[in-house]
């Protein structure tokens, strides 16, 4: 044990016994973070999913290094995760962590540039290094330790490592256990419940594995007990709903079975990767086919070809995958094909940052096709709708016989969170493919004129033959090179979408219907933008939000709320140039990809704000933005 500490330790005494009691919360925000490798974020998914199963409100963001394998006790390198968990529903990472587990100094280091700890937040820190045989080493240790006490951080050094030796002689494979077993003992986690947990994530592993994660995971809680003055209570939320814990790719991998899709065509790709994972795992139980294909043309081409033949398919990708995809996407928009292309968003451009969030795909899935291709593109804001919108986008695809583009992000893709059970339904399956006899003299393009809607079909069908082109065409499918036929196919591809926007409700307003200002957002900020306006709104300011579901075609009503606000704000992880930069003026400024649809869409002024530092929105850097605008 070290002898110097910011926070003195002592034996933790059981309150039934006369100790002091732990400390009740609403919330707290905990991070893990270690060299890549540590096992830091499988501590603190099976942290973050026993406190769910246990009836928290539970959010997890991991924090990923942008190399596969970084260089040990690096500040770029930081990997691992953030776990917060309330007595209500978690909807987002929060702001600043309240307590820190640290296996070095230096990763420490990367998350505190990053502005992600405050005064009095308490590290537990690994202390071996300050005994570390280089002399480097201990002096990067020691004035790392000075320097985080000055900045106000409770920091407590632990032995981790030299205890975990006492179970196992390779401790860097077994000390994310034991730390699991310390948030347990410092949060009351149920000890037996976190011993399934460990059982089933270890499965594969063997009867030996699992035996010595959970004397692991056990010591650690023994050792927080025996050494940690504090702990917290933090009472689960009311709830009589069955739950399940999950993150947002494995939703898309069950939304996938719910909807009913057989044929999955994907390439690997950062941070879609763990979808096909989950898959590939269940999906053949259950008839499912996971095509990995040779690259994304591939992966779109072989998805397009399974539904032709007549059961939509989907593939799934991220931004750069998106870009490859685009000529195909265009033909099952001119052939008129369903499709459910699925984009996990992360950084870019280019590469960029694979393991980053950003919200940067919006206009390149509106308009990243060549031609007019219009196309319905749906964005989901939580884990849960994850799950529910891929099921409705095969609805749609079919429906409106086209692709659908569901957008999602990193965020979503790796955060952990519980939502009710949903029930297993008879209609979100797609009926039987009908094999009578095509009706004589209807055209396979038969489109009606007030909805651009057309019967679909189906190889196999007597009488339905018709030849499949990317070409422009007739109702008839013959190839057509005079104004008129690539008009009217034009115009009727175009006209999906006003009719499926006719069935679609205003979205709904956060707060009050009028106000000083409205903040529009998509996709995984959801959260973070309503925990902001809600700390706004307790403080009298006349702030609302709405959050988009549909991005094409959009919601309908808008203008009609926008103008009860005296200013309108888009909010999202995407670049937008700062009102004040050099040369920004009106002519000049380029808006956030959010704000350039909404603009078109109602001829109303918006601004937009928002950042693409990688790292999700929080609810106080939202806040301190709005505050600023509205007390100017």
């Amino acid at each position: 044990m070290s002898a110097s500490t910011t926070s003195e330790l002592a034996p933790q005494t059981d309150p039934k016994a006369g100790g002091p009691a732990p400390l009740r919360l609403d919330q707290h925000i905990v991070e893990i973070v270690s060299d890549s490798g540590e096992g830091a974020q499988k501590a603190g998914q099976t942290f973050g999913a026993v406190s769910a199963k246990m009836g928290n409100g539970v959010w997890t963001v991991e924090i990923i290094p942008a190399e596969i394998k970084p260089p040990a006790r690096s500040r770029a390198g930081a990997s691992g995760i953030r776990v917060r968990l309330g007595s209500k529903p978690i909807t987002n990472m929060g702001d600043e962590a309240d307590l820190v587990v640290a296996f070095n100094e230096q990763v420490l280091y990367g998350r505190v540039e990053q502005g992600a700890y405050k005064p009095g937040t308490k590290i537990l820190l690994e202390n071996r290094w300050a005994t570390d045989g280089l002399d480097e080493i201990r002096e990067q240790y020691a004035k790392a330790l000075a320097d985080f006490r000055s900045q106000g951080f409770d920091v407590i050094e632990l032995p981790m490592e030299e205890e975990c030796r006492k179970l196992t002689k390779n401790p860097r494979l077994g000390k994310n256990m034991f730390v699991v077993g310390m948030l347990c003992h410092i949060y009351e986690r149920d000890l037996d419940k976190v011993n399934d947990e460990v059982a089933f994530v270890f499965a594969k592993k063997g009867a030996k594995v699992i035996e010595l994660n959970q004397q692991l995971l056990r010591a650690g809680a023994e050792f927080a007990k025996a050494n940690l003055p504090f702990r917290f209570h933090i009472a689960p939320w009311e709830n009589e709903k069955p739950m399940v814990v999950m993150n947002g790719n494995q939703a898309l991998a069950l939304g996938i079975m719910a909807a009913g899709i057989e044929t999955v065509a994907m390439y690997p790709i950062t941070p879609a990767t763990s979808v096909s994972h989950h898959l590939g795992s269940v999906y053949p139980a259950v008839g499912g086919c996971l095509h990995q294909a040779e690259d994304e043309i591939a992966a779109i081409g072989f998805a397009i070809g399974a539904s032709y033949a007549g059961k939509t398919a989907a593939t799934v990708t991220s931004g750069p995958g998106l870009a490859l995809k685009t000529e195909f996407l265009g033909l099952a928009v001119m052939a008129e094909i369903p499709l459910v292309i699925i984009d996990v968003q992360r950084g870019g451009p280019s590469t960029g940052l694979p393991t980053k969030v950003e919200q940067g795909d919006l206009l390149a899935a509106l308009h990243g096709t060549p031609g007019d291709a219009p196309k319905i593109i749906l964005a989901a804001s939580t884990i849960e709708e994850c799950y529910h919108f891929v099921i409705l986008s095969r609805r749609l695809a079919e429906a409106f016989r086209g692709p659908v583009i569901l957008l999602t992000d990193a965020n979503l893709a790796t955060g952990v969170s519980p939502f009710p059970r949903p029930p297993a339904k008879e209609e979100w399956f797609a009926p039987p493919l009908d094999q009578s006899p095509w009706s004589e003299g209807l055209k396979p393009y038969a489109w009606n004129p007030e909805t651009g809607l057309s019967p679909r079909p189906i190889p196999g069908q007597v009488g339905g033959e018709y030849v499949l082109t990317g070409l422009a065409h007739t109702d008839e499918s013959h190839v057509a090179y005079d104004p008129t036929s690539n008009q009217t196919g034009c115009e009727m591809r175009s006209l999906k979408l006003a009719a499926l926007q006719k069935t679609l409700k205003p979205p709904k307003v956060h707060g009050d219907p009028e106000g000083d200002l409205l903040v529009v957002g998509w996709g995984s900020t959801l959260g973070a933008i309503e925990e902001a306006v809600d700390r706004l709104r307790a403080e009298g300011f006349r702030v609302s939000s709405v959050h988009l579901r549909f991005l094409s075609p959009l919601e309908p009503g808008l203008a009609e709320i926008f103008k009860h606000f005296k200013s309108i704000l888009s909010v999202g992880i995407s670049y937008n140039d700062p009102p004040d930069g050099p040369l920004m003026n009106e002519e000049t400024r380029r808006h956030a990809a959010l704000t350039v649809v909404l603009r078109e869409h109602t001829r109303m002024d918006i601004d937009s704000w928002g950042h693409c530092y990688g790292q999700p929105l929080t609810p106080g850097t939202i806040y301190a933005e709005l505050r600023q605008r509205l007390t100017r």
